[in-house]
């Protein structure tokens, strides 16, 4: 046994998660791209303390700090239901460097057809693995399903940003910098709900404040899904609204006529700007352990809980990101 207490909670984030700032401090350090630079030899061993601590084994010469480091480094690489380490690209740590590369490229190459539909093509399959990689709930999908979210959210993205490409043709230049945006704020609408469709077949696991299971909601699901979705159009907002309006301006100085060559990489500079503070603001609108009453879960399952606890007022779910 080492010197460090064994009554720090874990399981919770290290910040007050019922107020904004405490999940933005939160997100800034979930969404924080130098993990993506962390081996998988310190992805285990932030893992082995973590597990170790939760066992109430502490590891010798083990600080406070140093918990709590670890902590964000196993959260930040592994599904907090499922426990499976997941992909590079899909942790929330990679979205800032992904999206400032994929969203400037779609800002950049918004006038020619074949080329903003290939960035809405690698927009929508980037997406698709973010929204698997941070599910909620550990009910499995099948192979097939996911072909088939896939395919429909990426189809349905495509068809949008064609559409407005075309409703915007006779319209001033500024406006149809906003294509993008829109296009991927639908696509959001179709995306997310098709690539977690099981989730909206069977539930997500409901508990009560301890953590202990009490069934699965498919009311739960659909609020967690609706906040996921409000939360990635907000994130994109920032990022997709200001970058068009400098551009647009920019673009008519004699600087960038000169150079046109520096506007792509200008682009996704200003994108990852504006995300570096969007993601974790955005992602902190809702608390990741959100909550519901109990009246408002499925009669069968409302019954079920109000038999065996009839004190619980209020279950709590992991919305997902």
């Amino acid at each position: 046994m080492g010197d460090l207490p064994l009554n720090i909670n874990i399981q919770e984030p290290r910040w007050d998660q019922s107020t904004f700032l405490g999940r933005a401090r939160h997100f800034f350090t979930v969404t924080d791209p130098r993990n993506l630079l962390l081996s998988g030899k310190q992805l285990e061993a932030s893992r082995n303390i973590v597990q170790n601590y939760r066992a109430g084994v502490v590891t010798p010469g083990l600080t406070e700090d140093q918990l709590w480091r670890a902590k964000y480094v196993y959260d930040s690489a592994f599904h907090p239901d499922t426990g499976e380490k997941v992909v590079l690209i899909g942790r929330m740590s990679a979205q800032v460097p992904m999206n400032m590369t994929i969203t400037g490229c779609m800002l950049t190459f918004y006038r020619k057809t074949p080329t903003m539909v290939f960035w809405q093509w690698v927009n929508q399959s980037f997406n698709a693995i973010v929204n698997y990689s941070n599910r909620s709930g550990d009910a499995p999908i099948t192979v097939q399903q996911l072909g088939t979210a896939y395919v429909s959210a990426t189809t349905g993205a495509v068809a949008t940003a064609l559409g407005l490409k075309s409703l915007t043709k006779h319209l001033p230049p500024l406006v149809g910098r906003f294509v993008p945006f829109a296009a991927v704020a639908a696509a959001n609408c179709i995306n997310i709900p098709l690539m977690r469709q099981r989730e909206l077949q069977v539930g997500i696991p409901v508990t009560d404040e301890a953590g202990q299971r009490l069934g699965h909601s498919v009311t739960a699901a659909k609020q967690g899904i609706f906040q996921v979705v409000v939360s990635r159009i907000g994130m994109a907002i920032p990022a997709m609204a200001i970058p068009p309006v400098i551009m647009n301006t920019l673009e008519k100085k004699d600087f960038l006529k000169r150079r046109p060559w520096l506007g792509a990489p200008l682009q996704v500079g200003l994108v990852g700007f504006c995300l570096v503070f969007a993601t974790p603001l955005c992602c902190a609108l809702f608390p990741q352990r959100s909550s519901i009453h109990v009246t408002r879960l499925e009669p069968e399952l409302r019954a079920q809980i109000q038999a065996q606890n009839p004190s619980i007022d209020v279950v709590y779910y992991n919305k997902g990101l």
